[in-house]
């Protein structure tokens, strides 16, 4: 499979900078001019993010695909919220609006005090149990040619059938984390899997650990999708420069965020993601050719907070050495939103895919 990138939308302008990248309102104007920004980058795809106080994701994922003609939208979902029967069909019909570029990424779920606001109430263990399930529904219900029934240990329900189909069938499933539980869901049911940016050591040992849980179930190997926050800039000194004033920034928004308080209270995050990401920053502030883990300490590792610091050679040169280790999806999505995707789009993406078609010719050549 070809090497392709993702951003993220947002859905509010908001401020300008850092502050923007948690800003939750919804300006249909800035949304629209997002998404075609990165259909005109040339981005392969964007992930629609979900949270309890956000706006809709389903209905932001069609308006991405109604104003877009090649981003493909990578829906994120938290099972439990949505039936799976409904959601299989609400799935489908957007993968039709869409002209299947629909994927679907499982959230299930790493905060408990999140979940609890939408009624869910299961352990961690339960709740990645309950995404397997989930997921198996929704192939089910895809693919089948006439009524489906089921009992699980979480759903049950009688003699359902869908109508509306995927355009290709099925629709590709991400799913994500780094504890025990992602690795099983993720290996046994996922297409893609989806890992936060560690250093290079640590991203390949998570690698084989779904790759193996895949083989033990006799399924192909989830493309990895790995994500960071490149900062950016002509030489790699100013790019450090940049890096410090976003560090700046994120350290004064994060003052009078829920999630500092949260933080005051309750010690580390819950969810292993985060902890991984809040120890290899205590092991050195930059590692391999440039991962700088000071913004997750910032954002106490809130979600994928690490970054690549450089000129855009230096940055590309970092996402290659990613690649050579089976990752094949390299999320990109900056501290100033729109800006950076704008940037990446002009200085790394082309850099990244000239060395890969480089490397094929010489390959063929060979």
């Amino acid at each position: 499979m070809p090497v392709e990138f993702i951003s993220a939308v947002h859905t509010d302008s908001g401020a300008s900078g850092p502050a923007a990248a948690s800003r939750t309102g919804f300006d249909p104007d800035y949304l629209r001019r997002y998404a075609r920004a990165l259909d005109d980058g040339g981005f392969d795809h964007t992930l629609v993010a979900y949270h309890s106080a956000s706006p809709d994701a389903f209905q932001v994922a069609q308006f991405v695909a109604t104003h877009t003609e090649r981003v493909r939208p990578i829906l994120a979902h938290r099972p439990g919220v949505v039936f799976p029967t409904h959601a299989a069909r609400a799935l489908a019909t957007l993968d039709q609006i869409s002209d299947g570029r629909l994927s679907l990424h499982i959230i299930s779920g790493g905060s408990d005090e999140e979940q609890h606001r939408e009624g869910d109430y299961l352990n961690k263990t339960e709740r990645y149990e309950r995404s397997d399930e989930y997921i198996q529904i929704l192939r089910r219900v895809w693919t089948a040619e006439g009524p489906v029934s089921h009992e699980g240990k979480y759903f049950r329900f009688e003699g359902y059938y869908s109508d509306v189909k995927p355009v290709g069938g099925l629709i590709p499933v991400s799913v994500g984390g780094s504890s025990q539980d992602a690795y099983r869901v993720g290996g046994q049911q996922g297409d893609i899997f989806g890992l936060w940016g560690e250093p290079l050591k640590e991203t390949a040992e998570q690698i084989a650990a779904v790759n193996a849980v895949a083989d033990a179930a006799g399924r192909p190997h989830p493309r990895i999708w790995v994500s960071f926050r490149p900062i950016i800039a002509p030489t790699d000194e100013l790019a450090w420069e940049k890096a410090h004033r976003t560090l700046g920034v994120l350290k004064d928004q994060a003052k009078n965020t829920e999630l500092l308080r949260h933080y005051r209270t309750t010690g580390r995050p819950a969810n292993v993601g985060s902890q991984r990401l809040l120890d290899i920053a205590a092991r050195g502030e930059v590692q391999d050719r440039c991962l700088w883990t000071a913004p997750a300490v910032a954002t106490n590792a809130a979600g994928a907070s690490t970054a690549l610091v450089g000129s855009p050679e230096t940055v590309a040169k970092a996402l290659l050495d990613y690649v050579d280790i089976g990752c094949d999806l390299l999320s990109i999505r900056g501290y100033d939103p729109l800006n950076d995707a704008i940037d990446y789009a002009r200085y790394v993406v082309p850099l990244v895919r000239q060395e890969l078609a480089h490397r094929a010719a010489a390959s063929e050549a060979a």
